[in-house]
């Protein structure tokens, strides 16, 4: 493909959207030809701000006109958009993939759905360090949820050491995003009563060998998710603490610090922390691992990670981009330059 610019088409410039469109505009071989809103709201002067021409979702008339009342510029609705798009990436609400996944079908358009969708729906699913070999140049693919994402970063470089896993893994999950004000527990403690949650066993849509169920439960609060985590490792595998906690450190988007040497014993303090340096809407895309929480006896090993459920994604999405479109082989190389160019698009 040389050296040609994808266009990006965001559909759906919500919580997830909005930081997918900041994160593929910050870099040097994509570019953003539009975003869609379903009707004119607060997000439009996010957009507008930023320059992304605003599309309707639907191709109604009526609807595409409520824009221009509402004194915004729309330039068509989503069929005008995939036109002069190479890729969608879909951000909107989960559970409307199949009847989006036939327009763009029809488009001719590559397509990129997140974590809400089934793996049934998409064909394929995708995270940086476990499949992105296997996305090379397909037509569409699923980019998995946070919480699939946060599993595959500290359990594939464990799988590739040991060559085989078995885990057990409880999500503590927040009951809703900040910005949600309709959604609970607002005073209880709710457990996923399906057994097994889908949560882990999603992990094995990326990487089917790695064996793993997972509980879940929602609690009263919206800025993170903690993994509980238990893995069996193999005999022989020849891992120690303080190596498994080197190896997380070499791998990408993992942050490795000591609780009770840094004071960040909590959730609310990771994402102070992310805030403190600087990260936009205080996102934290790697996972966070409390190392003095890691502990190998024998064959198990336990640890504790937490999930910033409205942003590991992000990268995630831009990778699955040059995959689908071919243009970077190398998984590491792909997320050395998302993480290079966001970071300097946010003035870090």
């Amino acid at each position: 493909m040389g050296t040609m610019t994808i266009k990006v088409a965001i559909n759906g410039y919500g919580t997830i959207g909005k930081r997918v469109a900041d994160a593929v505009d910050a870099q040097d071989d994509m570019e953003i030809v539009g975003v869609t809103k379903t009707r004119p709201a607060f997000g439009c002067d996010l957009a507008v701000r930023k320059g992304y021409p605003i599309y309707c979702t639907f191709d109604d008339e009526s609807r595409i006109k409520a824009f221009a009342d509402a004194g915004y510029t729309c330039h068509g609705g989503l069929s005008d958009l995939l036109k002069v798009a190479d890729i969608v990436v879909d951000c909107s609400p989960g559970k409307v993939g199949a009847s989006n996944k036939a327009t763009y079908v029809e488009a001719g358009v590559k397509w990129i759905f997140q974590g809400g969708e089934k793996h049934e729906m998409t064909g394929n699913s995708y995270t940086s360090s476990a499949n992105h070999v296997q996305n090379l140049n397909v037509q569409g693919t699923r980019v998995v949820s946070c919480n699939t994402t946060g599993l595959s970063r500290t359990l594939v470089p464990l799988y590739e050491h040991c060559g085989e896993l078995s885990v057990e893994c409880t999500m503590i999950r927040r009951a809703a995003d900040p910005g949600d004000s309709s959604k609970g527990p607002i005073n209880a403690i709710k457990p996923v009563l399906k057994v097994p949650s889908h949560h882990g066993p999603d992990v094995m849509t990326v990487k089917p060998e790695i064996k793993i169920n997972s509980m879940a439960v929602a609690v009263p609060t919206t800025i993170m998710h903690v993994h509980v985590i238990t893995a069996t490792l193999p005999e022989g595998h020849g891992l120690t603490t303080e190596s498994i906690l080197e190896m997380w450190a070499s791998h990408p988007r993992l942050i490795i610090m000591n609780g009770a040497e840094t004071g960040i014993t909590t959730t609310a303090e990771v994402m102070e922390f992310s805030r403190d340096i600087g990260r936009k809407w205080g996102d934290l895309h790697e996972i966070f691992v409390w190392e003095d929480g890691v502990k190998l006896e024998g064959n198990t090993l336990y640890y504790f990670q937490a999930i910033h459920q409205e942003s590991d994604v992000i990268p995630e999405n831009v990778d699955a981009i040059r995959a689908l479109m071919g243009v970077e082989e190398d998984w590491r190389v792909s997320v050395n330059k998302t993480d290079s160019a966001i970071s300097k698009y946010n003035n870090l």
